[in-house]
């Protein structure tokens, strides 16, 4: 989507998605159009160095949706532990029962997407983390 966003006719201005907080508009806009309520969610995790982090949230469908987008010095130890660190708080609220994680990886710093897709995915009884990187 952002790569078609790009390639707008006669060079048009587009949406440029640099940071999470892009990433986020881009995607609550697109669950809008196939979900009735899109909330959000604010709280500081402790890898923000007191910055609030925002998820959206489905309630019906009790999912929980972070955004997360590379960037320099942020490496696949950092994003896993960032996903557990949100899993938990998550987890612990008993809002949702599903926590999806979309990483959106542009530049392909991610050296093995797919094995940290795998690493990070988990489903239990009570509680499901899915975790999405794209593009790869």
């Amino acid at each position: 989507m952002v790569r078609q966003l790009r390639l707008r006719k006669d060079s048009r201005p587009t949406v440029e998605v640099e940071d999470d907080y892009d990433l986020q508009d881009l995607l609550r806009a697109l669950l809008k159009m196939e979900f009735d309520e899109v909330g959000v969610d604010e709280w500081t995790p402790p890898y923000t160095e007191s910055l609030a982090r925002t998820a959206l949230l489905l309630n019906r469908e009790q999912i929980a949706l972070v955004a997360k987008k590379t960037r320099p010095g942020l490496t696949a130890k950092d994003i896993a532990d960032q996903v557990k660190a949100d899993s938990a708080f998550y987890s612990a609220r008993n809002k949702c029962t599903t926590l999806f994680c979309f990483v959106y990886d542009p530049e392909g710093r991610i050296g093995s997407p797919k094995r940290l897709e795998t690493d990070l995915t988990s489903v239990s009884d009570r509680y499901t983390v899915e975790v999405l990187v794209a593009p790869k």
